[in-house]
């Protein structure tokens, strides 16, 4: 009996760790004598509508333990989510054409929410057409707002860079602040849930060090509350440093940030609260202030990934290839953090239905009662997540990246569109 392929995909925003899951996946499969090849799909599931499938065969074992050290979507990511079969059944009867033609037996996708809505919506239909194809949905969001798993690959590592960025800007600001600017903002990621905001809070061992007021979509801007905690802190330590998420609200409950437009997920499109709140607090308060944006550089700094993070991303490609070969379906790998005095954990499962388009939102026991900061709860929460380093290999001062052919097969089927 002719051995069934596997096809992965990757999708939404990418982390620094997605690939080293995406070898996870590979190594995992190539390991198996009961899978036969190992397809990517080119830019998600958009690219396998087309026929866009990259034979990973073609890869070197050399180039797929590359990947683990690679930041970016190897294979290429997307923002496009499937309609409902019944609104709209011809992506999905294209997709089922897909796995036929290609002997597709088993499918992965390594995303966020909507990604993992869009693993089940396939999966049942496929189930519902006669050509069962077990659909497993890998976990990915920098920011850590699934359901039922402890953390999201990708999180721990985002955790880690915002906190050292954090940490060495407010050293910065510190030594200037007599004569220069004295309050610094931090914009973050972040659209319902704080948890990016919430690990800056890792920058100071101690409650009182920078950063001093963290601004979480959770909570309503209160202007004049907001404003006084500025005040009261440039005039305490000479300095100010803020970490706010692109999430924030008006005290109305509307985005700060809100750009007017929608993206492919049907998600508004925020854009630059930072320079609002530097804005604010010139204008009433009169200090100088600068602002700064990561925006990818927090989600692609591979040389800052946490061990812990790279360790999960890891397990949960592999865990994903596993549970095809115990023949579930419909299913997400999540973490489980154990009760045991030092930090550890192992991988559990949670049916996909339960985790589609949920958001986990930061837990008002983590967030201070001002409504400016974390509790103890938070750290005792984040700390393990952001330990160890997962170290680069370096040529010429530079990291080593896989360099891939991403070879992409001949087609068999007529042009969808």
């Amino acid at each position: 009996m002719k051995l069934k392929n596997l096809l992965y995909a990757q999708s939404g925003g990418v982390t620094s760790v997605i690939n080293t899951t995406a070898a996870g996946v590979i190594e995992t499969a190539r390991a198996s004598k009961k899978i036969g090849k190992v397809y990517a799909g080119k830019n998600g599931i958009s690219g396998i509508l087309k026929e866009e499938l990259i034979d990973t065969s073609q890869e070197s074992d050399t180039q797929i333990k590359n990947l683990k050290y690679t930041p970016g979507g190897a294979f290429g990511s997307c923002r496009f989510k499937l309609k409902d079969p019944k609104e709209n059944p011809n992506e999905y009867l294209r997709l089922l054409e897909i796995f036929k033609s290609y002997n597709i037996g088993y499918f992965l996708y390594n995303g966020g929410g909507d990604s993992q809505d869009t693993t089940n919506k396939i999966a049942n239909f496929t189930q519902a057409s006669g050509f069962p194809v077990q659909c497993i949905g890998i976990p990915k969001t920098v920011d850590n707002d699934l359901p039922y798993t402890d953390n999201c690959p990708g999180f721990g590592s985002v955790a880690k860079y915002i906190a050292v960025s954090t940490r060495e800007a407010a050293l910065d600001v510190e030594s200037m602040s007599d004569t220069s600017t004295k309050v610094f903002i931090m914009e973050v990621m972040g659209r319902h849930a704080g948890w990016i905001a919430a690990s800056s809070s890792l920058a100071s061992e101690e409650n009182d060090g920078p950063p001093h007021i963290i601004l979480f979509p959770e909570k309503k801007l209160l202007q004049r509350k907001f404003l006084k905690k500025v005040k009261q802190t440039v005039s305490r330590n000479g300095y100010c440093v803020i970490v706010v998420s692109e999430g924030l609200r008006d005290n109305k409950g509307n985005f700060l940030s809100d750009s007017g437009k929608i993206d492919a997920f049907g998600h508004k499109q925020l854009g630059g609260v930072a320079p609002r709140i530097a804005e604010m607090v010139q204008i009433k308060l009169g200090y100088k202030c600068h602002w700064s944006v990561p925006d990818y550089l927090q989600r692609s700094a591979r040389h800052l990934s946490s061990k812990v993070d790279f360790n999960q991303a890891f397990a949960v490609g592999k865990s994903a290839v596993e549970f095809c070969l115990n023949g579930d379906s419909s299913v997400m790998p999540v973490i489980v953090r154990l009760k045991t005095k030092k930090y550890s954990w192992k991988i559990g499962k949670v049916k996909l239905s339960k985790v589609a388009n949920i958001e986990k939102k930061l837990p008002s026991s983590y967030i201070t009662k001002d409504g400016f900061n974390v509790t103890k709860k938070f750290r005792t929460y984040i700390e393990p997540l952001i330990l160890g380093e997962a170290y680069l290999p370096f040529k010429n001062g530079l990291p080593i990246n896989a360099n891939l052919k991403n070879k992409l097969v001949k087609k068999r089927l007529k042009k969808f569109s």
